[in-house]
C-alpha cells in the first residue's frame, strides 16, 4: 500500500543524487502505475521538488537527481519536450539502448517457497502440488542454496528405487543468478533447467524466474511494443502524405531541422497538431499553434475530433515512453486499451 512520507523526509533528499528504487522505496512501493506516478509527482510538487530525469519515465536502473521544481520546470523553449525524450533515449524509429537485468522482472524480488534439508520429501511435494510449481528450493538459510527438488527429480528417485527421501530428489548446483546479470544472457539456463534462482544485491536468495514467468512477462510487453511500432509508422504514413517539409521543420530543433517525418521524435508528431501548445510557464505558443491549425486543415479529417485526437496522441507518447524504458510493471489494462483503440482508430484513416 502508498505510503505519504512526511515533508521532511522527502526535502532530506533535495540535492541528493539517488537510485530511482529509493524514491519508490519512501512511498512504499516497486512499480511506477498511474496511481503510484500520480501520488509521488503531488506530493513531490506539494514540498516543491521535482526529479531530473522525470521518475515516471527513466530507466528503472536510472540514478535520479532531486531537485527545486523550479529547476526542473523552466521554460525550455519550442523544443522541449523533444529534448526531454533525446535525453531519455528516445531516438525516431528506435528504442533505447540499455541492459535489461533479471533483477527487473518482478518475480525476481517476490520471495520464494522454499524447504530446508531436514524437510520430508512430502512438505516439498506437498507445496508443488499446491502451488503448482514445478520446483521448489532447498535452502539452508535464506542466503545459502542446497539444492532444487523438481517434479523431474522426484520420478528419476522412483524410477531408480531409491529410497524416498529428500535427499535423494535434490538437484544439487541448481543455475542461480544475480540480480544484475544481464537477463538475455541468462536465458539459455532458464530454457535448460526451466528456472533459475535470483540473489539480490544483499546476498539474499529473493526470488525465482521461471520459463512461465518468461512467457507471461513477454506476452504482456511484447504486444505494446509492436502496437506502438505500428502506430508509429501509420502516423508517419498519413502524417508524411499530407505535411509539407517546411511544416515539417517547424517543429524540429534548429540542428535537426530535416523536413523529414521520418526524423521527427513522437512528441513532435504532437506539436504538429496541438492547438493549444503551451511553455511551461502556461504561456501559448502562438507560431506553433497556428501552424496546428494550418496542418489540421490541411489533414482534412472532418469527421475526427481534434481535441480528442491530440490528447490520446500525446497519451501514446507517455506510454511509449514507459514501454521503451522497459518498466518491469507490465502496462495497465487501461492504458493497453487506450493503445488498441488509438491503433484502431489510425488504421481507419490510413
Amino acid at each position: 500500500m502508498l505510503r505519504t512520507p512526511s515533508d521532511e523526509e522527502l526535502l532530506a533528499l533535495k540535492g541528493r543524487r539517488i537510485p530511482l528504487v529509493e524514491l519508490l522505496t519512501c512511498f512504499n512501493t516497486r512499480f511506477r502505475n498511474d496511481q503510484a506516478i500520480l501520488h509521488i509527482e503531488q506530493k513531490l510538487k506539494d514540498v516543491g521538488l521535482a526529479t531530473l530525469p522525470y521518475f515516471a519515465t527513466c530507466s528503472s536502473q536510472s540514478e535520479i537527481h532531486i531537485v527545486a521544481q523550479e529547476s526542473a520546470t523552466g521554460d525550455q523553449g519550442d523544443g522541449a519536450d523533444e529534448e526531454q525524450e533525446d535525453e531519455a533515449g528516445l531516438l525516431p524509429g528506435a528504442m533505447p539502448q540499455q541492459p535489461f537485468r533479471i533483477g527487473d522482472l518482478p518475480c525476481a524480488h517476490a520471495g520464494v517457497d522454499s524447504v530446508t534439508p531436514a524437510s520430508d520429501l512430502t512438505e516439498a511435494t506437498y507445496i508443488m502440488h499446491t502451488k503448482n510449481y514445478s520446483q521448489v528450493p532447498v535452502l539452508e538459510d535464506q542466503y545459502t542454496v542446497a539444492g532444487v527438488v523438481t517434479w523431474r527429480s522426484v520420478a528419476k528417485m522412483y524410477a531408480t528405487g531409491a529410497e524416498a527421501a529428500l535427499a535423494n530428489a535434490i538437484v544439487e548446483d541448481p543455475p542461480v543468478a544475480h540480480a544484475h546479470d544481464d537477463f538475455f544472457a541468462m536465458l539459455s539456463n532458464v530454457c535448460e533447467h526451466g528456472y533459475v534462482l535470483v540473489r539480490a544485491h544483499n546476498g539474499r536468495i529473493s526470488g525465482i524466474v521461471t520459463a512461465a514467468d518468461i512467457t507471461q512477462r513477454f506476452d504482456a510487453t511484447a504486444w505494446p511494443f509492436f502496437v506502438v511500432g505500428e502506430i508509429e509508422f501509420r502516423l508517419r504514413k498519413c502524417l508524411g502524405a499530407k505535411m509539407s517539409e517546411d511544416a515539417i521543420r517547424a517543429v524540429q530543433q534548429n540542428d535537426k531541422k530535416t523536413g523529414k517525418i521520418a526524423d521527427l521524435m513522437f512528441g513532435q508528431y504532437v506539436m504538429l497538431l496541438d492547438g493549444d501548445q503551451r511553455s511551461k510557464q502556461g504561456n501559448r505558443k502562438e507560431a506553433l499553434c497556428a501552424a496546428a491549425d494550418q496542418n489540421w486543415q490541411t489533414l482534412g479529417w472532418a469527421g475526427v475530433n481534434r481535441v480528442q485526437f491530440v490528447h490520446q496522441l500525446d497519451r501514446v507518447r507517455s506510454i511509449r515512453n514507459q514501454i521503451a524504458h522497459f518498466d518491469p510493471e507490465p502496462l495497465s489494462a487501461q492504458r493497453s486499451e487506450e493503445l488498441r483503440q488509438f491503433a484502431g482508430l489510425l488504421r481507419q484513416l490510413t
